[in-house]
């Protein structure tokens, strides 16, 4: 068993730098304590301080002086300073991976490719430094030039979930850091020890160039901590993971004060299975979406919609493949699936259950709670399959647990309907050796999500394309392609050169 204690040594993590970080100075926070526990056991990993209002506006206070020397370092030595703290992130990965797996609840493989997925962000990162370009336009009056520029927009508020507690940071902070903003991270509450640890990190990196504090800052603590982001006018940018209704509650604050929000909301993903699929690779894929992490992804396959003609083929198939399924302790290579994040997902599961069969619902894989050696944490469920309707209101909502729904379809453009007939538009994907459907699909008549894919699942996405979705999703997007413009202002430029002034539109001013 792994020693958590030595590992959050490793990580630098000791009673005198729990609370609330900014850069390079560390102090306890004046709000009530938070306790830390982990759902692979149900032991408690540390205390941690939340952040009281004034240690809130401390921390902004100091992002705001922070900004007025970072944004004028130039991008591509901010790149530098990014690649160095890629390199700390390299040293840390397994140490990190550990605790993202003790503290989450996801297996070890998950947690140490999230901290990889850090590492690759840092890399793409150090590329975007020398890539963030403005365009250059003819003026339509002489002797004029046009062009456009981004510059930073200051403070960007990042509210992570606790399902990718260090990597989705990563994505939005990486990116920022490269455009010249500063950050507060508002981590969740469920998972602050993995932030600390990433705050510990970057904090190395800082000092070796000292940097000013409030570059990287940290502000733990519950709902209030979010309010206070959304609400500020010092933050330019509010960017939220996490549930529809808390990126609702976050988007109507930041908007009545005309701010700017990046939202990443919940997934009602789908996956298509027409008749020329090959299953041997769709069922791997349908698996790993609807169990990995146990179900507690925002791309997690959530419903499959099979053709009438090979539906007891794959039916049989998923039977088959989820018998094989090991759940346990996701520090032990050998299982494929860890518990839930606490007690009260638990309960989610369980309420999601019954109005499955409340609604007519037929489980072909039965769900349940498991119990005795190895479950003392109670958090362990079984990933389960149910026949359903996609009209049932219960398949309309995200659940966030291995809860898989399978539904028939027998026209290729009936299946389109149904994968797009939901409030949610994140992840979609379709299994397919048909030219004509994984084009229809992927055409303005087929998916409706931010992500379509073709033969592969719905989670997994890469860190060069734009991630997010559509719909109650949210319409944010971060991560690769040209994501970093959210985190920069644009700013139209027009030069004359001219010993004339034309005015727009031929108009004139005559003057003596």
């Amino acid at each position: 068993m792994v020693e958590i204690k030595d590992i959050l040594d490793r990580l630098n993590i000791t009673e005198q730098n729990h609370g609330i970080t900014t850069g390079l100075q560390s102090w306890p926070g004046s709000g009530e304590t938070l306790v830390s526990h982990s759902p692979v056991n149900g032991g408690k990993i540390a205390e941690v301080s939340q952040a009281g209002r004034a240690d809130y506006d401390q921390v902004i206070e100091k992002s705001q002086e922070a900004f007025k020397a970072w944004r004028l370092l130039p991008a591509p030595k901010r790149g530098e300073i990014i690649r160095q703290m890629g390199e700390e992130l390299r040293k840390k990965k397994q140490e990190l991976g550990t605790l993202v797996s003790y503290e989450m609840g996801k297996s070890l493989q998950e947690g140490l490719g999230e901290v990889q997925e850090m590492i690759d962000i840092c890399d793409f990162a150090v590329g975007i430094s020398r890539q963030l370009y403005g365009l250059t336009m003819h003026s339509e009056r002489p002797q004029h030039r046009m062009y456009e520029q981004w510059h930073p927009i200051g403070i960007v508020g990042i509210i992570s979930a606790f399902n990718f507690p260090v990597a989705v940071w990563s994505w939005n902070a990486m990116i920022a850091w490269v455009c010249g903003d500063v950050c507060v991270w508002k981590p969740s509450e469920k998972t602050p020890l993995t932030a600390l640890a990433c705050q510990s990190i970057i904090k190395i990196v800082l000092e070796n160039n000292n940097l000013p504090e409030g570059i990287s800052s940290i502000v733990t603590g519950g709902r209030d901590v979010g309010k206070w982001l959304a609400e500020d006018p010092r933050v330019a940018l509010v960017s939220a993971t996490g549930s529809t209704p808390m990126g609702r509650s976050v988007g109507e604050a930041v908007a009545r004060r005309l701010g700017k929000s990046l939202l990443e909301l919940g997934g009602n993903n789908a996956i298509i299975v027409t008749p020329s699929a090959d299953l041997s690779i769709a069922v791997p894929g349908i698996v790993f979406g609807a169990v990995g992490t146990a179900g507690q992804r925002c791309t997690s396959t959530r419903r499959i919609i099979v053709h009438e003609s090979i539906y007891e083929d794959l039916e049989n198939r998923l039977v088959k493949a989820y018998s094989q399924l090991k759940i346990g302790n996701p520090l032990d290579a050998s299982n494929h699936v860890g518990p839930l994040i606490d007690q009260l997902a638990v309960e989610k599961y369980l309420d999601t259950v019954g109005k499955v069969k409340q609604a007519g619902g037929k489980f072909i894989v039965e769900p349940g709670v498991l119990s005795g050696e190895g479950f003392s944490s109670g958090c362990y469920v079984n990933p389960c399959i149910a026949e359903v309707q996609n009209d049932y209101e219960i398949v309309q909502h995200e659940t966030f647990a291995p809860i898989l729904y399978l539904i028939k379809y027998s026209e290729i453009e009936e299946a389109i309907a149904i994968q797009n007939d939901v409030p949610q538009g994140l992840s979609s994907a379709i299994f397919t050796l048909n030219l004509r459907e994984s084009e229809l699909f992927l055409s303005q008549q087929g998916s409706d999500c931010g992500i379509a894919n073709v033969n592969i699942g719905t989670s997994g996405a890469e860190i060069g394309g734009a991630f997010g979705g559509e719909k109650e999703t949210g319409g944010g997007r971060e991560s690769g392609s040209d994501a970093w413009k959210a985190y920069m202002r644009r700013q139209t430029n027009t030069i004359n050169y001219g010993t004339a002034l034309p005015l727009a539109q031929g108009i004139k001013f005559e003057f003596d």
